[in-house]
């Protein structure tokens, strides 16, 4: 699985709360001009911790439920879960770097 999946709001608990990995998810929309910047980026970082940490991408138009669960009301939102809880909450445009320090400091 080198690149992000898709996730709704049907499939966010077994694909999110129940993995046994982590798991990063960017909160997008096609609207969203930040969402596209950070696009490439997720989609490099999937290539890089492959087999570590589950990518997935969840557009908040087509799926509100779980956007609203966890307050996403900024995009692009990215959020990480370990253990199938929130253990970073990003809002707004992230370079790789930030986001791999981010991911580097939790996975510690």
């Amino acid at each position: 699985m080198a690149s992000p999946l898709k996730v709704d709001d049907s499939t966010f608990d077994s694909m999110v709360l129940r993995s046994q990995k982590p798991v990063l998810i960017d909160f997008w929309a096609e609207w969203c001009k930040p969402c596209k910047m950070v696009s490439p980026i997720i989609d490099a970082l999937a290539l890089e911790y492959d087999g570590r940490i589950i990518f997935l991408k969840m557009n908040v138009d087509d799926n509100q439920q779980v956007a609203a669960r966890y307050n996403v009301k900024s995009l692009p939102t990215i959020m990480l879960f370990i253990n199938g809880k929130p253990v970073s909450h990003m809002v707004g445009f992230r370079s790789k770097a930030n986001l791999v320090k981010t991911l580097e400091d939790s996975l510690d």
